[in-house]
C-alpha cells in the first residue's frame, strides 16, 4: 500500500483547515449509500473525475465526511485523518484511484459503526436473479472476471469495486456504491466486447479513467441491487494444482482474515473495527456459498470455472 493513514486530533483538524481554507477549490458532493462525502481540491481533473464517478448529493444535504487534496514542498503521500470531524486532508494524491477508495472508506468507517451496514471491497454481480460477489487481493483477476460475467445472458453489474451489505435475516443485500467504474485501458485487450468503451474513455496517468459500462452493454445491464447467494475468492499460486473448491466457513474466515478482508483502503484498522469486521463477514460468509478459485489459468479457462459454478452449483470443478 502506497500510504499510511495517520489520526489527528480535532485541534490539529482545525489548524489544517485554516491554514488551507482561502485555496481556490473546486468542490462536489457525493451519495455514498446515503453518506454525502465532499471533496475539495484545486485540480479540476478530479472534480470532474468525481462527478462522473459518483452519484450526485442535493446541494442542500449536510456534509457527513470531508476530503481536501492538498500539495506541499515535502512531496510524500500523507493522510491525516480526524474522526470527529470525518475529515481527511490527502498531501500530493495524484492517484484519483487512491482519492475515490478513502472517500469510500470514509463512508464505511460512518456507516458500519452507526447504521450496521458493511462495506466490501469486491465486484458483485445480480445473474438472472442470483447474486455474485468476487472478492480478492489485488492483482489476481477480480476486475477482470467480472466484466467477464457481464458479458453473460441477463447478467447486471452492480460493481466492480466496491459494495455495502444490509445482513438480513435469509440472503444478504447488497447495494452498489458508484454510478460508474474507474478501468483499466487494457480490458478490451481482454474482452473485446469493451473495446468500445475504451475508444469512448478518457484515461488518466495511471491509465485508467470513468467509463459508461452501459454505452456497451445496454441502459439495462446495471442495477443497484441484489441479493449475495454465491462468494468467489481468487488466488494465483502455480504450486496449487487444485483449481476451484467449496470452502467452509472457517477456511472462508481464514482467507478473508488472512488477506486483511481483500481491503487495502480502511480508515481504522483498531481492535474494535477489526473484531467488528470480522463479526460482519462470518455473518455474510455463513449465508452464502463460499468457492475458491485459483486464477493461474488464462483469462477465459478461469472464467469457464467460474461460470459453471454458479449456474450448476457443483462444489468443485
Amino acid at each position: 500500500m502506497g500510504y499510511q493513514v495517520t489520526l489527528i486530533g480535532i485541534e490539529e483538524a482545525g489548524e489544517i483547515y485554516r491554514s488551507c481554507k482561502n485555496l481556490r477549490f473546486n468542490t462536489a458532493k457525493a451519495d455514498i449509500s446515503g453518506i454525502c462525502v465532499k471533496v475539495h481540491s484545486e485540480d479540476r481533473e478530479i472534480i470532474d473525475m468525481w462527478r462522473d464517478n459518483f452519484r450526485p448529493m442535493n446541494d442542500e444535504i449536510r456534509t457527513h465526511a470531508r476530503i481536501f487534496c492538498l500539495k506541499d514542498d515535502q512531496g510524500d503521500l500523507r493522510v491525516l485523518y480526524n474522526r470527529v470531524t470525518s475529515t481527511v486532508f490527502l498531501y500530493n494524491f495524484d492517484y484519483y484511484g487512491w482519492i475515490k477508495s478513502i472517500a469510500l472508506a470514509m463512508a464505511s468507517d460512518i456507516l458500519e459503526d452507526s447504521h450496521k451496514i458493511y462495506s466490501v471491497h469486491g465486484a458483485a454481480l445480480d445473474i438472472d436473479g442470483v447474486g455474485v460477489t468476487l472478492i480478492a487481493p489485488s492483482k489476481t483477476g477480480k476486475t477482470t472476471q467480472s466484466w467477464g460475467l457481464l458479458r453473460m445472458d441477463n447478467a447486471h453489474l452492480i460493481t466492480d469495486d466496491w459494495y455495502f451489505v444490509r445482513l438480513t435475516k435469509g440472503r444478504p443485500m447488497i447495494r452498489g456504491s458508484e454510478k460508474n467504474c474507474y478501468i483499466d485501458a487494457d480490458i478490451g485487450d481482454v474482452w473485446e466486447e469493451f473495446k468500445p468503451l475504451v475508444e469512448t474513455t478518457k484515461f488518466d496517468n495511471k491509465g485508467r479513467g470513468i467509463a459508461n459500462v452501459r454505452w456497451v452493454t445496454g441502459n439495462d445491464s446495471v442495477t443497484d441491487s441484489t441479493f449475495m447467494r454465491y462468494i468467489i475468492f481468487l488466488k494465483r499460486d502455480d504450486r496449487d494444482d487444485v483449481i476451484s473448491r467449496e470452502l467452509t466457513l472457517d477456511e472462508a474466515m481464514d482467507y478473508i482474515v488472512s488477506n486483511d478482508f481483500c481491503n487495502p483502503h480502511q480508515m481504522i484498522r483498531d481492535e474494535r473495527k477489526i473484531a467488528l469486521r470480522t463479526e460482519f463477514y462470518r455473518e455474510y460468509l455463513s449465508k452464502c456459498k463460499v468457492f475458491l478459485i485459483n486464477s493461474r489459468m488464462k483469462a477465459e479457462d478461469t472464467q469457464n470455472v467460474i461460470r459453471k459454478i454458479i449456474t450448476s452449483g457443483k462444489d468443485s470443478i
